[in-house]
């Protein structure tokens, strides 16, 4: 069973079986655990900053609108989720921060049976520091739970502190170095958590606290479990807000460059939003709700874009047009898409569609001016490919000349001529002797 399971972690690490981790076995209570009094609950872990939530919104918004324009695109997100800024922890191949008391303390992490190697590379590692309840309150997939987080780089000042964090667990909602070992733990577990840069801020960092290319130390306590809310039971603006909070999850990773993570996110986002009720919702509700829906499918298209996958990305944008045959993203991103296809017969209308509906938009007319000319490429070769199938001269080319006459053509016609009057010379004098 232990086999199977760091085999699906692995594939949570490739990117491409989110939906397949499993997260731990048995059964899982509910317990809490008082925080204690000495954990401040910092106000960065609830919120980003001001000037962090700005600069994502705006780049967000121009990148939804038209990804040409701004590669880190999406919605609006200045009201991120606070899971988000929780999942910023990351770990170091080596526990280069505060080690726990006892025994290895300040050194690199040195014996295996101390230090579990969670996805067997080396580069995210878990170490109990307090015992929890047993392997039967390790909690699942699918579960929502609240942890006390605290977190560190590498010189061990504290980046991020957060007395009670609750996320839905393997949804993404946090950084996967915080998902994947919060399944690790037991209900009342504290534990030690040393993180690549990959599992947790990458490349980008975390501007200003976090640096690009850092890996960080977590130190979790596993507070609490309980099974997520039953989606038919939500009200119509509780499922505005956990679908808006999926899809803030998905722009997150979106600008991360995270593009499978993303899409994770924003099909969880669609889910709740198409999953059934038996609640009654207002007309602003469901009005609301077609609003964040068409979100989701316009930043899923761009996600998908990003990855080559146009027959998706496609199909994303005709259930955008269904709703809103005049969106303005559908169409761009949909002329996109046939583009990409070679289809520029069919691209360059949908385009025209949208320049006509914001005819100041300079990335449509660039897009349509680059279109244009390469189905007029298109087109002349194609048409000089039929000619030479056709065995048709093509236009430029010098006309063949009609090969000379034979020198024995005209006198063999004067010689027919001269014999077809002997002989009727020769029938005129029969004909007058026989008279005569």
């Amino acid at each position: 069973m232990a086999a199977a399971f760091w085999g699906q972690l692995s594939q949570w690490e490739e990117g491409a079986g989110l939906e397949q981790l499993t997260a731990g076995a048995g059964r899982s209570r509910r317990a809490a655990m008082a925080s204690g009094g000495e954990e401040p609950a910092g106000s960065s872990l609830d919120r980003c900053s001001p000037d962090q939530a700005k600069a994502s919104a705006s780049m967000l918004d121009s990148g939804e609108d038209f990804e040409v324009l701004d590669e880190e695109e999406e919605e609006d997100l200045s009201e991120l989720p606070p899971l988000e800024d929780v999942g910023k922890g990351k770990e170091g191949v080596q526990a280069s921060g505060p080690e726990p008391a006892g025994e290895g303390a300040g050194e690199e992490p040195p014996a295996a049976e101390e230090w579990l190697d969670v996805l067997g590379n080396g580069l995210l590692k878990k170490k109990t520091l307090v015992p929890g309840q047993g392997v039967e309150s390790r909690p699942r997939k699918g579960q929502n739970v609240t942890v006390r987080l605290r977190m560190m780089l590498e010189d061990g000042s504290v980046v991020e502190e957060n007395p009670g964090l609750t996320f839905t667990l393997g949804d993404c909602d946090v950084l996967q170095a915080l998902d994947l070992c919060t399944q690790l733990l037991e209900t009342g577990e504290m534990a030690s958590i040393v993180s690549d840069a990959k599992y947790c801020y990458g490349p980008q960092g975390r501007s200003p606290d976090i640096p690009p290319n850092a890996a960080l130390t977590l130190e979790v306590e596993l507070l609490a479990v309980q099974d997520a809310p039953d989606l038919e039971l939500l009200s119509g603006r509780a499922k505005i807000k956990l679908a808006n909070r999926k899809r803030e999850r998905g722009n997150f990773y979106y600008q991360q460059a995270d593009y499978v993570l993303a899409i994770n996110s924003y099909d969880i986002a669609l889910r709740v939003i198409g999953s059934s009720s038996k609640v009654d919702f207002s007309p602003e509700e469901e009005a609301e709700l077609l609003e964040v829906k068409v979100k989701c499918l316009n930043n899923l298209a761009a996600s998908q874009l990003k990855l080559d996958h146009y027959e998706a990305a496609l199909k994303s944008c005709n259930l955008v047009l269904e709703h809103q045959p005049e969106n303005i993203k559908a169409l761009f991103r949909k002329g996109k898409v046939l583009a990409q296809q070679g289809e520029y017969s069919q691209a360059i209308p949908i385009l025209k569609a949208a320049l006509k509906l914001e005819p100041s938009n300079k990335t449509i007319h660039a897009e349509l001016s680059k279109l244009v000319k390469k189905h007029a490429d298109q087109k002349t070769v194609e048409t000089e490919m039929y000619r030479k199938m056709l065995g048709n001269p093509s236009p430029g080319s010098t006309p063949v000349k009609c090969k000379d006459k034979s020198p024995w053509s005209i006198p063999w016609k004067w010689l027919f001529g001269a014999t077809a009057v002997a002989l009727g010379g020769v029938a005129l004098s029969v004909v007058i002797a026989a008279r005569n």
